[in-house]
């Protein structure tokens, strides 16, 4: 049984392990345990995509771990808070909601409205947030404290996600590579959650480098249509 990192990034390898922030703290983290990692390096590919293939290609006893490139593992006690998490969970988070809404566009925010023909996403859904993640470089970082964890979700954060591959082998449970780069992991909740799959977060010290400019972005609002569409769900008009 392995503890295996699996990440895509744009860099190669050799960049990868000499400056990501991921890799910076593997290094930590395998004087603990036996640590693997899968990466797609120089990856243009959908995250679901290099997800299955992980997921296809591991050993059933394997804990998966998908993470950005971005994050550094602040806990170097992780391999045991993950032995914890997933005698609870089977899939495991940082992150997340404890409910899910019709039109919901992110796993934090309350469904956009229209106000004055503008498109709103400002409202955190505060009294069902679950979770804690610091936002920025590792020592500059702020922490986001979103509520009480461990706690039973419906939807995670995909920084980090961890699972049995063995759990979702035999559940048939993937990502759907045709949503790219954004809501590969919503949309991985609610199938995990469909296949009979718990999911959960615990008290996991990560750090996020990124602080989630792209929900500004084009490609996201893509993706965003694309997701609500695969569910008969839609954003309010504006």
């Amino acid at each position: 049984m392995s503890l295996v990192f699996v990440a895509a990034t744009r860099m190669t390898r050799d960049a990868f392990l000499s400056s990501s922030l991921l890799a910076r703290s593997l290094n930590t983290l395998s004087m603990m345990s036996s640590v693997k990692l899968c990466l797609f390096e120089q990856n243009s590919r959908p995250l679901g995509e290099c997800y299955n293939q992980a997921i296809d290609e591991a050993d059933p006893q394997d804990t998966l771990v998908f993470a950005h490139d971005d994050v550094h593992l602040d806990d170097w006690m992780l391999p045991i808070r993950l032995e914890q998490a997933l005698a609870s969970f089977d899939v495991v988070g940082v992150a997340g909601n404890r409910r899910r809404q019709h039109g919901q566009e992110t796993w934090y925010l309350l469904p956009s409205r229209c106000v004055a023909g503008q498109r709103q996403m400002l409202t955190f859904d505060s009294q069902y947030l679950s979770g804690a993640i610091l936002h920025g470089q590792p020592g500059q970082a702020k922490v986001s404290n979103y509520g009480p964890t461990p706690a039973t979700v419906q939807l995670l954060d995909g920084v980090f996600m961890a699972m049995r591959a063995g759990r979702l082998q035999g559940a048939r449970v993937r990502f759907d590579p045709s949503l790219g780069f954004h809501f590969y992991d919503l949309d991985f909740c609610r199938t995990a959650q469909a296949a009979g799959l718990r999911l959960g977060t615990w008290p996991i010290a990560i750090t996020h480098a990124s602080e989630g400019g792209s929900i500004h972005s084009q490609a996201w609002a893509d993706s965003c249509e694309r997701y609500l569409a695969k569910y008969g769900e839609q954003r309010v008009p504006c």
